[in-house]
């Protein structure tokens, strides 16, 4: 049986993925839109409703990501100190 639960546990994390990437998608094609129009293309609203968020040729499906952080202010913020009552820094 726990093969199956991993099973379910990895078509659970492809969902989340999925999900994420259509929000990714959808925010910047809105944004692109709204600039297009801003600058003065007539974007028509049927061509709008053809685009996908479900692209994804600018995701490395193989798994190999590369993530660099910029430098934060004053480093990382304090940790929680679990033996300190009432620490709730989160």
């Amino acid at each position: 049986m726990a093969s199956v639960d991993g099973m379910e546990d990895q078509i659970g994390a492809l969902g989340l993925v999925l999900d994420a990437l259509v929000l990714f998608n959808t925010r910047y094609v809105d944004a692109a839109v709204n600039q297009l129009r801003a600058d003065g293309f007539d974007v028509h609203d049927e061509g709008v409703a053809r685009l996908s968020p479900f692209v994804r040729h600018h995701i490395h499906m193989l798994g190999r990501y590369s993530f660099q952080l910029p430098e934060l202010p004053g480093g990382l913020r304090p940790l929680r100190d679990p033996d300190v009552a009432g620490d709730e820094r989160r």
